[in-house]
This record gives C-alpha cells, structure tokens and sequence, in this order.
C-alpha cells in the first residue's frame, strides 16, 4: 500500500494497537486505532509509552457502528481481524464510505490457500471441529467477494510465501495452550492453510447505497380489529 506521511488511516480490529503504532512511527501517518475486544484506555497507556500520542488515537467501537465521517480516511488497515465481520455481502459497501475515491483497504488475515469445498481433509478434522472457521477464505475468494461489489479495484490479492510458519509462530509465541490449532498448522505445512492479503483501492465511480438503519413513522391509533 502507498502509504505517505501525514495520510489518516483507520486500523481496524487493531487489538493492542500495535501495528498502529508501528505505522505512525515508520511511516508518519497519523492512525486511529479502533478495536472493540481491547480498551482504548489501555491502548492509550501503550501508545504514550511508546511516544507516538499526537500520531495514534485509540477508539473503542464495533466494525458495524464506527463513529467517523463519509471519506474521513486516505486509507484502511486491518491485519487479522477481517474476517469476523468482512466476510458480510453488506459490509464493503458500509466501510467504503469512510475512505475517499481512490483511497486503499488492505487486509492480512489466516485464510485458505484454496476453498474447501466439500469434505474436511482428515488432518484438519479435529481442528475443525474445535474452531468451524467457517469465516476463513482464500485469497482468490478474498478477489470475487471485493469484485463484485463494483466498490474497490483490487491490486493485489495473494498469500504470502510459507505464511502457514507465521501463523504457527504466532500461536506458539501468544497461545501455546491451542494445541489443536499448532497440531494442524504443523500437519498441514501449507496445503490448505496459509496467509492472506488483499489491497483494494475505492473507485471514483463506486455508487454506495444508503442502508436504513432505522424506520421512522408516526403512530397513528387504529382498531386492533376492523369490523366487516
């Protein structure tokens, strides 16, 4: 992503906002961490340790209800949390409107390296069971899901090369105790399961819809029962 200093960029589902901090101090655009699991209390406490508070601004909010205004951003990251709310037909059309024309949305999650379409290989059955990631796609289902909305261009959508060690190394390093999941990355060794990312860039020409969030009426008292 052609990310440039002074540029507003939302990283959302940004947990403890540490690439929010990471992409203020090496790139110099200014970021709003927002993240509904984590406190921005706690964010905030991060943020000025690690002295970048006139750069990263921490926001508690659901992906669903985000507090900013129409083409507030230049651009969105979310690195692996898109997939608990992206995945919705609904929801590009949502997040789009806080990005201006031709600004980017990049997405780096666990996923596929392919679709599992029918039944579960037998060496990811117990995982599966345990975790039903049903939310996790490929790259290329990543690439149709974005298309065909007629909002973003996509410019990239790939995984990244052994991204099944990553994957494994992270769980290793914050959840030893998931057992299940390292068993099956570890079975696996990239068959089926990897690391993805997608970079869209919003079109100029993108007609968004407005949804209605609510249905205003006045009550009008009527008999419960018309007579014949």
């Amino acid at each position: 992503m052609d990310l440039q200093a002074g540029m507003r960029v939302l990283d959302l589902g940004c947990g403890r906002a540490l690439s929010s901090v990471f992409l203020c101090r090496e790139i110099g655009v200014q970021v709003w961490a927002t993240d509904l699991w984590f406190s921005a209390s706690e964010n905030i406490q991060r943020v000025r340790d690690a002295g970048v508070e006139d750069g990263v601004f921490p926001i508690r909010a659901d992906a669903r209800s985000l507090p900013f205004s129409e083409c507030f951003f230049d651009a969105v990251v979310s690195i692996d949390s898109f997939m608990y709310f992206g995945t919705d037909d609904l929801y590009l059309n949502y997040l789009a409107r806080f990005v201006k024309p031709g600004g980017r949305v990049g997405i780096a999650l666990a996923g596929f390296m392919h679709e599992i379409e029918n039944q579960v290989p037998d060496h990811l059955t117990e995982w599966w069971a345990a975790e039903m990631p049903y939310c996790l796609h490929s790259a290329e289902w990543w690439r149709r899901h974005w298309e065909r909305s007629a909002i973003l261009d996509v410019d990239l959508a790939d995984t990244f090369p052994d991204g099944w060690r990553y994957w494994r190394d992270w769980l290793q390093l914050v959840a030893p105790a998931n057992e299940k999941e390292i068993r099956a990355l570890q079975a696996d060794a990239g068959r089926y399961l990897g690391y993805v990312r997608v970079v869209g860039r919003r079109r100029a020409d993108a007609q968004l819809f407005d949804p209605y969030m609510s249905v205003p009426g006045d009550y009008t008292k009527q008999p419960l029962r018309r007579s014949s």
